[in-house]
């Protein structure tokens, strides 16, 4: 069993030595999601659940809170489209690597897809103070997990994996646009914005 703590690290870390170990391992899409996925997905609901809901945002001496049911339905169905994202992405990284000279390998393109958003996910710690929540831009640090992992694992030969890294960003861009977007119809009009 992988130890969840010291892969993280790791990838946060030493990204360039990280990336060829997980490259030798087995592994299965439902180790990966029990043991890694489902936690680390879970960060950034929870803690928007806790600052938005209970800690409450604002300025001016007010305080506006997201109402507790609303908040855990966005809870929920934000965590659940985030599980099911890593195994769309995976599938398009799949599908595109031939494109750009790379190997067809669902499991390495699911390694990608499973360890490349790690950065993302931690950051999203900072939603539980709303004030802080700016910072979970430090998760922007999964692109280069993502430019580096990705050619690695998907075989791409060095001259297409930029391209085809910038594709796969864009694709995921698209897919966390549309998870964001979907997640915030559970929240009241008033509190989203829109």
């Amino acid at each position: 069993m992988m130890n969840i703590v010291e892969r993280a690290k790791n990838l946060i870390l030493q990204p360039r030595r990280e990336w060829p170990v997980i490259a030798g391992e087995s592994h299965t899409v439902q180790g990966l999601y029990t043991q890694y996925v489902m936690i680390l997905a879970a960060i950034a609901p929870v803690a928007s659940f806790i600052g938005y809901s209970l800690v409450g945002f604002g300025g001016f001496g007010t305080t506006v809170r997201i109402p507790i049911g609303a908040g855990i339905a966005y809870m929920v169905v934000s965590y659940l489209f985030s599980l099911g994202s890593v195994y769309v992405l995976a599938l398009i990284i799949e599908a595109l690597a031939p494109t750009f000279g790379g190997e067809k390998d669902f499991m390495q393109a699911f390694k990608v897809a499973a360890f490349a958003p790690t950065a993302s996910w931690l950051a999203g710690i900072f939603s539980i103070v709303p004030a802080l929540a700016i910072l979970g831009l430090l998760g922007l640090w999964s692109l280069y997990l993502l430019f580096i992992g990705l050619p690695l694992l998907m075989k791409t030969p060095s001259e297409k994996a930029v391209p085809y890294t910038v594709v796969v960003i864009i694709v995921a861009i698209v897919i966390g646009v549309l998870v964001a977007t979907l997640s915030a119809l559970v929240i009241p009009a008033p509190a989203r914005g829109f």
